[in-house]
């Protein structure tokens, strides 16, 4: 079950080898009120501890596939559920270090009912989360 926030509680977490984590992952729900496709995705901006990542350089898993902005903005079959969990992929070499951190997340929105002048509406959600493992 997803919870409301766009942050959800669970799936913060580094990855990659133990002692050489490649960056972390936040998890999040789909910022609509209905599932859509990828390509009305245009990137996630994330924020630790004051620390931006941008959209440009961030990757989304959904299921067992990882997309790339490049990826997303050109995918045309994949569909992201209202039920379904997706992961906001950062590189950072180590990770984070273990303990509370301060997560914003800027959800950058296609409406493709708006002219492409007013195209991306950001959707933006703080909370605090905690990486239990280095």
């Amino acid at each position: 079950m997803l919870e409301h926030q766009l942050i959800q509680s669970t799936g913060f977490r580094n990855f990659g080898p133990v002692g050489a984590r490649e960056g972390f992952a936040v998890r999040i729900r789909v910022p609509n009120y209905h599932g859509t496709r990828l390509s009305h995705f245009d990137g996630f901006d994330v924020t630790v501890d004051g620390e931006l990542f941008p959209f440009e350089a961030n990757r989304f898993g959904i299921r067992d596939e990882v997309y790339t902005l490049e990826e997303m903005r050109e995918e045309t079959e994949a569909r992201w559920g209202l039920t379904e969990w997706g992961e906001i992929l950062v590189d950072k070499p180590g990770g984070l270090e273990p303990g509370v951190h301060k997560v914003e997340v800027k959800a950058r929105i296609r409406y493709s009912y708006f002219p492409p002048d007013v195209h991306i509406f950001p959707m933006q959600a703080e909370r605090f989360a905690t990486i239990c493992v280095a």
